[in-house]
C-alpha cells in the first residue's frame, strides 16, 4: 500500500486490457486516484475504461483542454463520467497555450483567465441546474447558449462535480484557489517553484474568494526519474524538458529560472525540426531542475519536500521519447519508490 500521503496515478490511450490492468494495479498500490491527460484527444475514452476496471480510485481529467470544446459538452461528459464512475470523478480543466487552441483545434483562446472563469461558470450551471428545468440562456464574452430546448436525460449522480484548474504561473494559480476545488500543479514545475513561488499565488487567491486552505486540494505534479545511473536519468530526462522548452508561451517560466536563453535556442531548433531534434540543446543543470533526477535515494529524499505544502501528488516518467521499456522501468522505480 501506498505511504501516509497521497499520490495519484496516470493513464494513457492504449488497448482496454492494458489500461483496465495498469488501472487495477494502482488501485490495488492503494493510489488515490488516476489522471488521464488531454495532450491531444480527448480524456474521457481512457478514463471509462479505468472505471469500469476500478472501484475506489478517483478519475479525474488531467488535464481536459477547457478551450478546445463547448463548455456544454465538458459539462455533459463530466456528468457522463460521474455517472461511469458511480460519483468518482473530477472535472480537471486548463488553458494550455494559445496555438494549441487557435492553431490545432481552431477554437478562440482569448485571454485565458477570463475564459476559464466563465467555462468553470457554465460548466456548473449545467451541472447543478440542468436536470431542474432552470436552465434558460448564457451570454457570457465568449459563450452564448440558448437552453430553452434542453431536455435532461437524467439527474445527474452529484451536483457538485469537483472542478481542479491546472496552472503553470500567478494568474491561473490565483483563480484556481479562488473558484477551483482544486489546483493541479505544472509536470515542468520545479521543486523549489512548486514549494516557495506559487504558495503566495495561492494565498491571494483564496484571499480573493473569501476561502480558507482548507478548501482546496493541492495536487503537485512532478517528472521523476529515478535511476541507480544518474547519468542515464539526465539523458532521459532532457527531451521532455526540451518538448516544454520549445513552446514559445512557456518562456517566461524558464526565464524565471534562469534558463530564457536555453529557451529561445530551443524554440527555434523546434521550428526547423520537432523537440526530439534539439534535446542536445538542453544542459544538464535543466535538465536537473525541471525532472527530478539521480538515483532513488536522491529522488526520495528531493520529492519528499512537496510535502511541506501539497495534499497530494502526482508523479509521472519523463515520458517524451522514452523508448516502452524505459517508461515502463521508470514506472515501476517510481512505484516501487514512493507506493509499494
Amino acid at each position: 500500500m501506498a505511504d501516509r500521503h497521497k499520490y495519484w496515478g496516470t493513464v494513457s490511450p492504449m488497448p482496454a486490457p492494458m489500461i483496465a490492468g495498469q488501472a487495477q494495479q494502482l488501485e490495488a498500490m492503494g493510489l488515490e486516484g488516476v489522471f488521464a491527460p488531454q495532450v491531444y484527444g480527448p480524456p474521457w475514452i481512457p478514463l471509462a475504461v479505468a472505471a469500469g476496471a476500478t472501484e475506489r480510485m478517483k478519475l479525474a481529467s488531467g488535464i481536459a483542454l477547457a478551450f478546445a470544446r463547448s463548455p456544454f459538452e465538458t459539462a455533459v461528459a463530466a456528468m457522463d463520467m460521474d455517472l461511469i464512475s458511480n460519483g468518482r470523478f473530477v472535472l480537471g480543466l486548463g488553458s494550455s497555450v494559445r496555438s494549441w487552441s487557435e492553431g490545432f483545434f481552431g477554437m478562440p483562446y482569448g485571454k485565458p483567465v477570463e475564459h476559464l472563469r466563465e467555462v468553470i461558470e457554465i460548466v456548473r450551471l449545467v451541472v447543478q441546474k440542468g436536470h431542474t428545468g432552470e436552465l434558460k440562456r448564457y451570454d457570457g464574452k465568449y459563450h452564448h447558449h440558448d437552453f430553452s430546448e434542453y431536455q435532461s436525460l437524467r439527474e445527474p449522480v452529484r451536483t457538485d462535480i469537483p472542478v481542479w484548474i491546472a496552472g503553470l504561473r500567478q494568474p491561473l494559480l490565483k483563480l484556481g484557489a479562488e473558484v477551483a476545488d482544486g489546483i493541479i500543479g505544472h509536470p515542468i514545475w520545479s521543486i523549489e517553484w512548486a514549494t516557495t513561488k506559487v504558495m503566495d499565488d495561492i494565498k491571494a487567491g483564496l484571499e480573493r474568494g473569501g476561502r480558507k486552505r482548507s478548501d482546496l486540494e493541492f495536487n503537485v505534479w512532478l517528472f521523476v526519474a529515478p535511476n541507480n545511473d544518474r547519468k542515464q536519468a539526465i539523458h532521459d530526462a532532457k527531451a521532455t524538458v526540451a518538448f516544454y522548452g520549445g513552446i514559445e508561451q512557456y518562456e517566461p517560466f524558464f526565464a524565471a529560472h534562469g534558463f530564457g536563453k536555453e529557451a529561445k535556442l530551443l524554440q527555434e531548433g523546434v521550428k526547423h525540426g520537432d523537440y526530439t531534434t534539439v534535446t542536445h540543446l538542453v544542459p544538464d543543470d535543466m535538465a536537473q531542475t525541471f525532472v527530478v533526477c539521480g538515483t532513488p535515494d536522491e529522488v526520495k529524499k528531493r520529492v519528499d519536500k512537496i510535502w511541506e505544502v501539497a495534499d497530494s501528488a502526482t508523479l509521472m516518467p519523463p515520458a517524451y521519447a522514452l523508448a516502452p521499456e524505459q517508461l515502463m522501468g521508470y514506472a515501476m522505480s517510481i512505484a516501487q519508490l514512493f507506493y509499494a
